[in-house]
């Protein structure tokens, strides 16, 4: 069944990633009136999640968040099509990096780095940073059920020598990498929930008590890494522009869960600037705590 709906699907997917961006751009204007208008997917939870992190807002200023976020989830999918035959010219020229001299001064200080950040924007190109730095780049993800798709991400990745780790390989992965030459960046997506059985931290999250995975912090601890936060800005349709920001290259001397809390922190304020950029369609508040 896997297969068959890959090579369904494939065939789709190769004609989007040899588009124009601006046809891509009018197929995504169709596809947002069939996620949010006629399918509705998965629009309750979207709703309830932009009521629970906002609740100081109007039905219709959520309502507002809510189109925004649809045309942006319509925009990051096909997207993620054109990543297959997207040129290097057209993505350095569509994902820019601000202030990469810190990751530069950070190689020099012979420092891993652990690279944090949420579903927000796009990470989608964000592998081209393998032309402008000499660390090694990797990203932790979540393996896809489908076998085929999850070969086809890793194909795309590692046009750019990105290479995914999956979340159940991650510490063997890294302990095999810190016997080896050559520095890495490990980019974690840690904004997620865990499974409520294996939760061991709990913070404020957008108006929520809800937990948190606390691995990238644990493993910078253990291998004493810089961690590094990457805030992506949508700067227009098509257009994104990430930045650094140091949140500590002394791991061992902060208390536990302190780098996960200034994580936390980064991201909300990311969040509140322009909300329409997060993932609404993940059930974050699934295991919040309500007293």
């Amino acid at each position: 069944m896997n297969f068959l709906i890959y090579i369904i699907l494939y065939p789709f997917i190769w004609i989007i990633s040899k588009s124009s961006f601006r046809l891509i751009y009018l197929f995504s204007d169709f596809l947002y009136i069939i996620l949010y208008h006629v399918i509705s997917y998965r629009k309750k939870l979207v709703g309830k999640n932009l009521a629970l992190a906002f609740p100081e807002k109007t039905l219709s200023e959520r309502k507002i968040i809510e189109s925004k976020y649809y045309k942006h989830l319509s925009d990051l999918f096909l997207e993620s099509f054109k990543s297959l035959n997207i040129s290097e010219v057209d993505i350095k020229k569509r994902y820019s990096f601000k202030n990469i001299e810190l990751l530069d001064e950070l190689y020099k200080k012979k420092r891993n780095i652990i690279l944090m950040g949420g579903h927000y924007a796009s990470w989608e190109w964000f592998f081209i940073i393998d032309r402008l730095t000499d660390y090694k780049i990797n990203a932790i993800y979540k393996k896809l059920s489908n076998k085929y798709f999850d070969s086809l991400i890793k194909k795309i990745r590692s046009k750019y020598n990105g290479n995914l780790i999956s979340t159940k390989n991650t510490f063997k992965e890294i302990l095999k990498n810190t016997k080896l030459k050559g520095l890495n960046i490990y980019g974690f997506a840690s904004d997620q929930s865990p499974k409520k059985n294996k939760a061991t931290y709990w913070n404020n999250f957008l108006n929520n008590l809800v937990p948190f995975h606390t691995g990238a912090e644990i493993i910078a601890k253990k291998y004493d890494m810089a961690v590094v936060y990457m805030n992506v800005e949508k700067v227009k349709r098509g257009y994104y522009l990430a930045s650094f920001e140091l949140i500590t290259d002394k791991p061992t001397k902060h208390k536990d869960f302190k780098i996960t809390e200034d994580f936390i922190k980064l991201l909300e304020n990311q969040i509140f600037k322009a909300p329409e950029y997060y993932t609404w369609t993940h059930n974050r508040f699934k295991h919040r705590k309500t007293n």
